[in-house]
């Protein structure tokens, strides 16, 4: 039995997935979300609103070891965005303080989205992060108040997130999704269970004493053409038709590394799209 504890603030499907790793270790876990009837079963529930700046009652009386920020925007604007990522951060790191608690370190969670390369270049975390749309920009902001907080961080920038609920791609394959073939459209995903598997690993390095880098790139590995991911789901489900209606041109194209993330030790569940989508697609996900 572990004596450490984590607070996982927004823990919905990826911070539940990690609640449950955590528990399966021995570590005491509390998640803070609006609904705490939907948290994993022996998780501490914290109910809270992260607009409302009033510290929440079940706020946890001892400093949890770790804090995980790992929430999503329910409103997908810039003020939304801005209501999750930054406003509710803040509050979090004042509530922190105002019980005069510090963790050992903070995982915030964010996205490859603050990176704008196009050219299907590879990315690695020290690349340049140029976001030309308002996610980015956001996500930038909220990442510089979490490495100034005054507590240990580093950053988990996760790339497309798929898994069981998260299916929006194999529903437009079938309904015979077309995609630019050239120049290749790269995309880089990680399944649900390995993006809360890294947020994991991280922790427990941290607990072991391992030196972390301030920052991560969460994928698998194999950042792939969206063309090459549409044409083996098709042949995988049997789709045959075509849709004229679903002729889509995505924009960006980058191929990210976990290079990092891997000499640290971790390694994927779902290494590929295909291992991953085969899971979901056979239900043993």
């Amino acid at each position: 039995m572990s004596d450490l504890s984590a607070l996982i603030v927004g823990c919905g499907d990826v911070g539940g997935r990690l609640a449950r790793q955590l528990l399966a270790c021995g570590w005491q876990v509390s998640g803070l979300r609006r609904s705490v009837e939907q948290l994993p079963e022996g998780v501490r529930p914290v109910a809270a609103d992260l607009a409302n700046s009033s510290i929440p009652a079940a706020w946890p009386e001892q400093s949890p070891d770790y804090l995980v920020y790992c929430v999503a925007a329910s409103q997908h604007d810039e003020a939304g965005y801005q209501a999750a990522y930054v406003e509710g951060l803040r509050n979090v790191l004042e509530w922190l303080q105002t019980r005069g608690q510090r963790p050992r370190r903070l995982l915030f969670v964010s996205s490859s989205s603050v990176f704008a390369q196009q050219n299907g270049e590879w990315i690695d975390e020290t690349a340049a992060t140029e976001p030309e749309g308002y996610s980015g920009r956001v996500m930038l902001e909220a990442e510089q108040l979490a490495l100034h907080s005054g507590i240990p961080t580093s950053l988990v920038r996760l790339t497309g997130i798929y898994g069981p609920g998260r299916e929006w791609l194999l529903s437009q394959v079938r309904q015979g999704y077309r995609v630019a073939e050239q120049p290749p459209l790269y995309g880089n995903r990680i399944h649900a269970e390995d993006a809360a598997s890294l947020l994991a690993y991280l922790l427990q390095a941290d607990a072991r004493g391992v030196a972390l880098d301030d920052c991560y790139i969460g994928v698998d590995d194999d950042p792939a053409p969206l063309a090459d991911v549409v044409a083996w789901l098709r042949g995988y489900m049997g789709v045959t038709e075509w849709s004229d209606e679903q002729r889509v041109r995505r924009t960006g194209s980058k191929r990210c590394s976990n290079a990092r993330a891997r000499a640290l030790g971790w390694v994927p569940q779902y290494p590929s799209y295909k291992e991953g989508y085969a899971a979901i697609l056979e239900g043993r996900e």
